[in-house]
């Protein structure tokens, strides 16, 4: 289906301090809608319309070059004239948040998910909104999904570790999930003096080379493009995880 780029905002673990916006390849949408997670549903691949791909080049050089207004409205006409793809509704979610439309931004990040259920991206991002609004339980239930869509979806499991930790105090959870994080992307800071904080906490041993002492916060992280892949991605290109910004002054 619609294969997208979406303009990605990260947002800080700690709410007053945003991270960087970053540029990310959209995987496609696929048929099934929400059920497609929890049923694994695999459905091939339909070619995008060309002009559905213009429009939406079109409209995120606009969310690029900081035209939001004219974005959203190309955003918005895209979603209407092509129903059935998640990525004009991904970017509209996003457009939201960053203007602090946080009631908008929810609305159309579950219209996302309603339209492609098994793509981690989608998501994420409706997890971000929700901790932003304070729905925590539904925030952690979000980055679930966004796991059982795809293992391997490391941003989800950092995300988590965050909320768990931080806004749900469950400090086992967020273990769990930091030092799965980990494991898929060999990140060490911040993440590690994190682990390493959990685990005294947890009566467990920190491991060589940890840093009990000190506890890193790990930002908020949504996917980021792999060089060269922003401007021409191909159809139905996954998003690529990245390493997000730690806390203040690392």
């Amino acid at each position: 289906m619609l294969a997208a780029l979406v303009l990605v905002s990260a947002c800080s673990s700690t709410p007053e301090r945003p991270a960087p916006a970053a540029a990310a390849p959209m995987e496609q949408a696929k048929t099934g809608g929400t059920a497609g997670a929890q049923a694994g549903a695999t459905a091939p691949p339909v070619a995008p319309p060309t002009r559905a791909v213009a429009d939406f080049n079109r409209a995120l050089g606009l969310m690029r070059s900081g035209n939001t207004t004219e974005a959203e409205l190309e955003f918005q006409q895209i979603s209407v004239a092509y129903p059935q793809f998640a990525g004009p509704e991904i970017n509209l979610g996003i457009l939201y948040r960053k203007a602090g439309q946080l009631d908008l931004s929810e609305q159309a990040l579950h219209a996302a998910v309603e339209h492609d259920g098994a793509s981690p991206v989608a998501w994420n991002e409706l997890g971000v909104t929700l901790r932003m609004r304070g729905q925590f339980k539904a925030a952690a239930d979000a980055y679930n999904k966004a796991i059982a869509a795809d293992a391997n979806f490391a941003p989800a499991y950092r995300n988590l570790g965050v909320l768990l930790d931080l806004y749900l105090g469950d400090a086992p959870g967020a273990l769990a999930a930091l030092e799965h994080y980990k494991q898929l992307t060999g990140e060490e800071k911040p993440v590690s003096g994190w682990i390493a904080e959990l685990r005294q906490r947890a009566g467990k041993a920190a491991g060589p080379g940890a840093a009990p002492t000190e506890k890193a916060q790990p930002a908020e992280q949504t996917p980021q493009a792999q060089p060269g892949q922003a401007s021409q991605p191909p159809p139905g290109q996954a998003a690529a995880p990245a390493t997000a910004p730690g806390r203040a002054g690392d």
